[in-house]
């Protein structure tokens, strides 16, 4: 029992020393204000891009893990980013289907 929590200390130590050495955390890229002049279209061509790239990231940083060349930390992470992100798009998809289908049984 002692070496579990021996283990899991070491394990905690070495994350805390790698999240030192980091500085802050910041997010991969800043998200950028739409502009006043962009329109619907604009904004969500920006959004499927991000969420295109977030995918992107998370494959490549799978596949390092795979080679032994990445923390199994930053790949699940990085997963779990592409997760989020996946499950926003579904969202997002469902809202604008819902909206062109009631727009679809109005009245004229």
């Amino acid at each position: 029992m002692i070496s579990d929590v021996a283990s899991a200390m070491n394990a905690y130590q070495q994350a805390l020393g790698r999240i030192s050495g980091m500085g802050p955390v910041q997010p991969q890229k800043p998200v950028e204000e739409p502009s006043k002049s962009s329109g619907f279209s604009d904004v969500l061509s920006s959004v499927m891009n991000e969420a295109v790239d977030v995918a992107n990231h998370a494959e490549k940083i799978s596949m390092q893990g795979i080679a032994g060349k990445a923390d199994v930390q930053d790949v699940v992470l990085a997963i779990a980013n592409a997760e989020q992100t996946l499950d926003t798009v579904v969202a997002l998809r469902d809202s604008a289907v819902k909206a062109y289908k009631e727009i679809m049984q109005m009245t004229i």
